[in-house]
């Protein structure tokens, strides 16, 4: 699970309960989908978010338009290969970021350190855990 206080809300948006946050984080725009929205969650308030590492899929050389919103840039930092699994340690501008990915997608991918990757993350797996700090 990665916390951080590290994204800053740029904007809020409501639908019958249903919100969508738009979040800046080092210049590129993350977006989270909530049916509980705290009230004290404002336009320029830093938060720390929660996202698991195993909700973060990597793409390498993506090409075409995908569902997912929260298509961020990042440049591996790490491979750490296990048995079955890998864990890949990503930096977006300032924050790392882990994912936790099978070894046969690792292998296929050829994800060495230094790679440039997008981090996809579902809206509806980023938590907004506590605000300002």
């Amino acid at each position: 699970m990665v916390k951080k206080d590290f994204a800053t809300v740029s904007e809020i948006k409501n639908l019958d309960g249903l919100y969508s946050v738009s979040l800046n984080v080092d210049g590129q725009i993350l977006t989270v989908l909530s049916l509980d929205l705290s009230h004290a969650i404002k336009i320029g308030e830093r938060v720390s978010l929660s996202i698991k590492s195993t909700s973060i899929t990597i793409a390498k050389n993506l090409q075409g338009v995908l569902s997912c919103s929260n298509q961020l840039k990042a440049k591996v930092i790490s491979v750490e290969n296990g048995t079955l699994l890998s864990s890949i340690v990503l930096r977006i501008g300032t924050i790392e970021l882990e994912s936790i990915i099978t070894l046969d997608a690792c292998k296929q991918m050829g994800l060495q350190p230094n790679d440039l990757v997008i981090a996809l993350v579902n809206a509806s797996e980023i938590y907004i855990d506590e605000i300002g700090q």
